[in-house]
């Protein structure tokens, strides 16, 4: 038996012994990848697929001397189950028969709304997760779907994004967790969690500073600063990498201030692995690599991106080999780039299947089709979409079931009886379906209109179009509006539908102009508004767009970020009554559709600044802010310490109490103020936050645990400090709404947080009396 299959030495001396013995060849095939069928298809899921997918080399040329990663033999055209499975053992087992070392592949596959294949749950977006504010159970979700990928031989998730929200204009909005660091932080290690305690290593991405591009344009340059860079954009993937485990992260596309993320040793190397000692595997976003050459125009040929990429430390290059192959290896023998580069790169890849049992030498595919859309998966999809729903406003029209006229309900909007609206651009049927029309959804998505008929069988209910999604077409919108005249009730869902690359009006390269709702459904809700008869308005979109125009004239308004296959359920169920709304908004909603991209993270000069500018920022609906059917009170904030050291500790507590009569959870945010700090900081930043069930009458005293590293910010210095001074902290339903005040002291000198610093506010939920 060869050392490297010694199940008694350490991953770590396994790989080395491995290394030891393999050519060249076989050490750069490690760093390199496979899309078996991907020149098959038409239409992209990745940038300019097409493109590259026309010089694609066949698989038994790239796998001759090995290979790193199989890229989504699961997800690249349908297949069941039973199939998917078979496909991957006959892959690997032309992999293992076919090399002289026979070491399988580490096969990976996209989740950012579940497992993206043919059949499984489609779960709500990310953005839907943050607006439950409930990290336990994005982390049984994320199990959930590790379990089912573990089951038919994947080892690899491409999530989560922890990509911070600064402009919502930008396409991939639905694919974040919001606009808040520690809320990003907190949602995406959860979920980093039930991945990787299922086994399946979770990646990171996109590191670092995606979503601040400018315009918000898809792989559009970014330009900040280093300040905004270490506050804002990298805590949250600090925090994965500590408090999470994750074992891989994926570069961004993007260049930040001149310098493309894959060819940034500053990022991948230097704070990813020296700063925050990340040992795992990065991996490229698919072709960004080859996008050195290409769009960036840093390197000249495929094998200078290979080593300008190679250097900065991406070990593995996704979704094939173009970069990491022939011209690199002859760079290396010519030594151009040092050996020792593509060592410490297959070292790395090679411990990961060593732990992945991929190096034993009685490995064998063992995998087995399941139902990949179990009514286990099934509840929980309902269970998040139902506590993502927020309720923005409600004049007592809402629930309906309380109403004693909503005997006739006319059902408007575009997204008022299609269920893809309710499904990221990263769902298998938005994904992938589309070009496969034979397949339907593949899983059942019941439309808000299916549902609502369900949900209230006794009301009569018509459903109108009125206006396409997108189309400037307002052909329907007469007759909408005087199907709501005649009605008691009008519920109007506009929105969004996802897409790809200018194929959708949210996801990956489908960016927004401004955040006028798509097409001339504002002119819908002006028609429909303009009736008399209430109007509920429900937005299913995978961003927040400015509702203003339509301000105090709506009877009702809802958010529902792209709830996934049980959102029909779970908005019809806000809707009826059924369920209590309890969902937070992770985004801000705006007032105006132009003139305010920026985030509730804003110094003094980012807010209103009345006799300053004529553009008022404020949003109409805060960040954090979400109504229910009862009403909550907040009181009694008290401080263990009057101030504490720059090192020190003190508890915050407040009390909530549930004051009307239907049970129901409530989101409690606690939030800092740095009243004077060398560097502009934020008027309000969340701190901590706890979903706090209780029953009508009761309450409960919530207990933040607040460390002094949790002020923390980079200086002028650029170091991260603690700064002695007066911290006040803020407790309330929202960041707009907080009614209970204190302030404490930090005292001594300034003190360098390192990362050992304390990332996260533990919390304590005592009932009380009563």
């Amino acid at each position: 038996m060869s050392r490297w299959h010694d199940r008694t030495l350490s991953p770590a001396e396994r790989a080395d012994a491995l290394l030891a013995g393999m050519t060249l060849e076989e050490k750069v095939a490690q760093l390199g990848s496979a899309w078996p069928g991907n020149q098959e298809i038409s239409g992209n899921v990745a940038p300019m697929q097409d493109v590259f997918a026309r010089g694609e080399v066949p698989f038994d040329q790239v796998r001759a001397d090995g290979i790193g990663h199989l890229t989504r033999p699961f997800g690249t055209a349908p297949v069941s189950a039973a199939d998917g499975v078979a496909r991957i053992a006959a892959l690997q087992r032309e992999i293992v028969s076919g090399t002289r070392l026979g070491i399988p592949a580490i096969v990976h596959e996209e989740c950012l709304t579940g497992f993206t294949t043919l059949g499984a749950t489609v779960y709500p977006t990310a953005l839907a997760w943050a607006a439950t504010f409930d990290p336990g159970l994005v982390e049984r979700m994320a199990t959930a779907i590790a379990e089912d990928m573990r089951a038919v031989g994947v080892h690899q998730g491409l999530s989560p994004v922890l990509d911070v929200v600064r402009d919502y204009r930008w396409g991939r909005t639905e694919e974040t967790l919001g606009e808040d660091p520690y809320l990003v932080g907190m949602m995406g290690t959860a979920y980093v969690r039930g991945l990787e305690k299922a086994g399946i290593i979770a990646t990171l991405k996109h590191f670092a500073g995606y979503s601040a591009s400018r315009a918000a344009r898809n792989h559009a340059p970014v330009s900040i600063g280093p300040r905004e860079l270490r506050d804002v954009v990298l805590p949250p993937f600090e925090m994965a990498v500590r408090e999470g485990g994750a074992r891989s992260v994926m570069n961004s596309y993007t260049d930040l201030d001149g310098v493309p993320a894959a060819a940034s040793k500053a990022l991948l190397s230097t704070i990813l692995r020296e700063e925050w000692g990340f040992d795992g595997v990065v991996v490229s976003d698919y072709w960004a690599i080859a996008f050195l050459k290409s769009m960036h125009r840093v390197a000249a040929t495929a094998g200078a991106a290979g080593a300008l990429a190679l250097a900065a430390g991406i070990d593995v290059e996704l979704p094939d080999t173009l970069c990491y192959s022939k011209e690199l290896t002859e760079l290396v023998r010519s030594g151009e780039v040092p050996e020792a580069l593509v060592d410490r790169a297959a070292g790395r890849l090679l411990r990961q299947k060593a732990e992945l049992g991929l190096l034993d030498a009685d490995w064998a595919p063992r995998a087995a089709p399941v139902d990949l859309d179990s009514p286990r998966n099934r509840a929980l999809a309902r269970e998040i979409a139902e506590k993502s729903v927020v309720l923005l406003a409600n004049d007592g029209t809402l629930p309906l079931s309380a109403r004693e006229s909503a005997g006739k309900i006319a059902l408007v909007g575009p997204c008022a009886d299609d269920p893809l609206v309710f499904l990221g651009c990263y769902s298998y049927p938005n994904h992938v379906l589309p070009r496969h029309p034979e397949f339907g959804l593949g899983v059942s998505v019941p439309s808000l209109a299916d549902a609502l008929r369900l949900e209230l069988p006794a009301a009569e209910i018509t459903v109108h179009q009125g206006c396409p999604i997108l189309d400037e077409d307002r052909s329907g919108i007469a007759a909408a509006a005087v199907a709501a005249e005649a009605a008691d009730v009008c519920v109007a869902v506009v929105g969004d539908r996802a897409g790809m690359f200018g194929l959708g009006t949210s996801g990956e390269g489908c960016d927004a102009p401004d955040l006028s709702l798509p097409g001339v459904q504002d002119e819908l809700l002006d028609a429909l508004l303009a009736t008399g008869t209430p109007v509920v308005v429900v937005v299913v979109s995978g961003r927040p767009y400015a509702l203003g125009r339509h301000a105090g004239r709506a009877a009702a308004a809802v958010q529902a970020f792209l709830p996934g296959e049980e959102g029909g359920g779970a908005v019809a169920g806000i809707l009826s009554g059924r369920t209590a709304p309890s969902g937070k908004l992770p985004v801000q909603v705006p007032r105006v559709p132009g003139g305010s991209p920026g985030t509730y993270l804003a110094p003094p000069l980012g807010r209103d600044s009345e006799g300053i500018s004529n553009l008022d920022p404020t949003p109409l609906f805060p960040f954090g802010h979400g109504l229910s059917y009862t009403t909550f009170a907040y009181s009694d904030l008290r401080l263990s310490a009057s101030e504490i050291p720059t090192d020190g500790e003190l508890s915050v507590s407040v009390t909530v109490r549930n004051t009307g009569e239907r049970a129901a959870d409530e989101i409690v945010q606690l939030y800092l103020n740095d009243v004077h700090a060398q560097v502009t900081r934020p008027v309000r930043q969340l701190a901590g936050f706890a979903r706090v069930p209780l029953e009508a009458g009761r309450a409960a005293r919530v207990t933040f645990a607040l460390h002094a590293d949790r002020t923390s910010f980079t200086g002028l210095d650029l170091r991260r400090i603690v700064e002695p001074g007066t911290i006040e902290v803020l407790a309330g339903p929202s960041a707009g709404d907080l009614p209970c005040t204190g302030s404490f002291e930090l005292t001594g000198p300034v003190r360098e947080a390192g990362h050992d610093r304390v990332l996260v506010t533990p919390v304590s939920i005592t009932p009380l009396p009563g």
